[in-house]
Parts: structure tokens; C-alpha cells; sequence
């Protein structure tokens, strides 16, 4: 099944899903352990500017971004959840 295929070997990153299914959609949503996952979108809407977080400083691939010691909040991660009509950024 592709979502035990994606948190298999994924980077838990972003992950992106083209169906007309929504039933499956929102099973994909749900299941698939990545810090943003999108319906008929394309992942370059993964950017910080784009979640109107600002400008981004600096680019890491992983899930979390903690470094070093840390406490409740950088232990603490999101998930965003992007839905699309296939839309796309250019």
C-alpha cells in the first residue's frame, strides 16, 4: 500500500497525493506521518512564505527541526495540511 511505502522510506517531509477519491484523500491525510501532506496540490507549496510563517532562513528536510537542548515546544511538531484543485506554483 502506497502510505506504508511513504512513512517506510520518506524523509517525513511533504508528501502530495493526485486523486478524485476523497474518501481515500482524507485516509492519506490522516495516515501519512509528514509534517505537510497535500490533496491535488503541488509540493512546492511547502514553503514557509507560502504557510504565512515569513521568508524562510534557512531550509532543513526533516520532520523537526530541534537542535540540541530543547523543551515542550521544539519536542512539538505540525502537521499542515495543503488541499488543491490541482493547483500549482510556478
Amino acid at each position: 500500500m502506497a502510505i506504508e511505502h511513504i512513512n517506510k522510506h520518506s524523509s517525513q517531509h511533504t508528501e502530495s497525493i493526485i486523486t478524485e477519491n476523497y474518501t481515500l484523500a482524507r485516509r492519506f491525510l490522516r495516515e501519512v506521518d509528514s509534517s505537510s501532506v497535500m490533496v491535488n496540490a503541488s509540493i512546492r507549496f511547502a514553503d514557509g512564505f507560502e504557510y504565512g510563517l515569513g521568508a524562510g532562513i534557512g531550509i532543513s528536510t526533516d520532520k523537526l527541526h530541534a537542535r540540541g537542548p530543547v523543551g515542550l515546544e521544539g519536542l512539538t511538531s505540525q502537521k499542515y495540511v495543503v488541499l488543491g484543485d490541482g493547483h500549482i506554483r510556478t
